[in-house]
């Protein structure tokens, strides 16, 4: 590997190749996908949110089925790879104490925490060495983490992932009005690019002050080893990336799923509100198309796993959605997706994947020279 493409070091922990695979709920990033990017040199991520499936043993007790699941996933982790794995845990869930500190009990390597800023997230994992990596999408939310962690707990942020609207998933800091009017000029914008020197700046300002190191994580969009390269260049210690790693054998989602990805057009996406209360952009499917025409999809709400979510006046279940999805029910489904899907034309091996990534920003770097 060229001396170009340096480790992600955040703090003592060391991530050969500066790459993080985004954690991607419901159950499409799970032990099998984490531990194969672990294995890589990568960052491998275990979506937390909606593990325990749909049974009646595991409503009995939604609690206890969520950490029992985590703690699963995150030891079948361990066993398959002694690589870097970490969680993703989204601030709105209703149990995110819990399985932050499950997360902890279970010694992951770190925690990246975002779909709200995760103000109380050292308090959870206190007297543990996890590294914890607030997901941001503007230096408004870094400055008020990076405050409150010192006034309150005498600590800063491990790193920062900072997320652009490119992204899959749901998009914290960002409007759905904003996203609609931006829609067919995003990739015109550099909104990412913007928000990254920023928040640079300021991460600088505290590791001056403070002597401390804050890596920050580019994220959304990042599909090949020229974006790799261009974030790099900008100042990023690493990236992170989702979308590619669904089109892998690893990856837990159905091959229905993987298809749709393949067979997807970038006409395809639409942006929806989810009831999670944020912004999400996802691929047209016949569910979609209903709710984008008010339909109300009646359920059941057998979780209550969204702190945000009201069963009662929200237009349809989304952890439903994401199961159905992920099981490859796709018309029943949310699947979602980020801009750069379109480009997704294969389903290849995470290695395979990795390597592709590693030569193009090897490549792109050396280019510069």
């Amino acid at each position: 590997m060229s001396d170009k493409l340096k480790p992600l070091m955040i703090g003592d922990l060391e991530i050969k190749i500066p790459i993080i695979q985004g954690g991607m709920g419901v159950r499409v990033s799970m032990a099998p996908l984490a531990a194969a990017v672990a294995n890589c040199g990568g960052g491998g991520t275990i979506a937390s949110v909606g593990l325990p499936p749909d049974t009646e043993e595991n409503r009995a007790d939604v609690p206890k089925s969520c950490r029992e699941h985590l703690q699963k996933e995150i030891r079948l982790a361990k066993e398959l790879s002694d690589g870097v794995i970490g969680v993703n845990i989204m601030v709105a869930l209703s149990n995110y104490e819990d399985i932050v500190r499950t997360t902890v009990k279970e010694k992951a390597d770190y925690i990246v925490s975002g779909a709200g800023l995760p103000i109380s997230l050292p308090e959870f994992a206190e007297g543990s060495t996890i590294k914890l990596i607030p997901l941001i999408a503007s230096a408004r939310g870094a400055r008020l983490l990076l405050k409150t962690w010192k006034r309150r707990y005498n600590r800063f942020p491990d790193a920062f992932v900072v997320e652009g609207p490119l992204s899959g998933g749901h998009l914290a800091g960002y409007s759905l009005e904003a996203l609609k009017s931006l829609k067919g000029k995003l990739r015109e914008k550099p909104l990412l690019e913007n928000a990254m020197k920023d928040i640079l700046d300021l991460v600088g300002e505290y590791e001056k002050e403070y002597g401390v190191s804050i890596p920050v994580i580019a994220a959304g969009g990042i599909f090949d080893g020229k974006d790799v390269a261009k974030f790099l260049k900008i100042g990023a210690k690493g990236v992170q990336i989702a979308t590619r790693f669904v089109a892998t054998y690893e990856c837990s989602a159905a091959d229905e799923f993987k298809q749709l990805y393949i067979n997807a057009e970038e006409k395809d996406l639409v942006f929806i509100q989810s009831p999670v209360g944020m912004p999400a952009k996802a691929i047209k499917t016949k569910f979609l198309d209903e709710v984008l025409l008010g339909e109300r999809k009646e359920f059941t709400c057998n979780y209550k796993c969204l702190r945000t979510c009201d069963p009662a006046t929200v237009q349809y279940c989304i952890a439903k959605a994401l199961i159905d999805a992920v099981e490859g029910d796709i018309d029943n489904a949310v699947v979602l997706a980020g801009t750069n899907v379109s480009r997704v034309k294969k389903i290849v091996s995470v290695k395979e994947l990795i390597d592709e990534i590693v030569a193009g920003t090897i490549e792109a770097l050396d280019k510069d020279i």
